[in-house]
């Protein structure tokens, strides 16, 4: 299978992106390109461009190195205190295979300045029991696909732009938003 209709990146949940590097045993990480293009990030620090191997083709920005398992995890770690998006991206030739994971928002990663980039959608998608959410809004400040707002008090949900990266999960004091399949 090449993929030929798969874009490049696609988003995934963390733990989905956790699941992934559980199946590799070498990890390099190198700066994010957009970070470096645009003089760093407020989010997060530059090095978290995440690579299963060492000779991908433009892969990432600079200073790539091997990095020890423990790094990718403190990698994770910040992911989820920063609010960062998982977005692996696929092999060239094989469009199955992943061959490392970006760590995005919206304060430089291209993607989310420029909504042309294509990306896939993830396998899952968010589902709010609204009857329990208090409509506070946090989990509209981390939704970088604009999924989600607060309008007239109330929490709107345009669920076909949600992606499945789970960030609204991470913030939401209720506990009333899970991920669930897409399919």
């Amino acid at each position: 299978m090449n993929g030929g209709d798969l874009a490049f990146h696609y988003v995934c949940t963390r733990e989905e992106a956790r699941e992934i590097t559980r199946r590799r045993s070498r990890f390099w990480v190198s700066n994010c390109g957009c970070r470096e293009d645009r003089g760093g990030c407020v989010r997060s620090r530059v090095d978290v461009c995440l690579q299963f191997r060492d000779d991908i083709p433009g892969g990432g920005g600079s200073c790539l190195r091997e990095v020890p398992a423990a790094l990718v995890e403190e990698i994770f770690r910040e992911a989820e205190e920063k609010h960062l998006v998982t977005r692996p991206f696929r092999n060239e030739q094989d469009k199955a295979e992943t061959d490392g994971i970006c760590f995005c928002c919206d304060d430089c990663c291209e993607y989310f300045l420029d909504p042309n980039q294509p990306c896939d959608k993830g396998n899952f998608v968010e589902k709010t029991d609204l009857g329990r959410c208090k409509n506070c809004g946090m989990c509209v400040e981390v939704c970088y696909f604009r999924a989600r707002s607060v309008d007239d008090g109330r929490l709107a949900i345009e669920q076909d732009s949600c992606y499945g990266c789970g960030l609204c999960t991470d913030v939401c004091p209720e506990e009333c938003i899970q991920m669930v399949s897409r399919r």
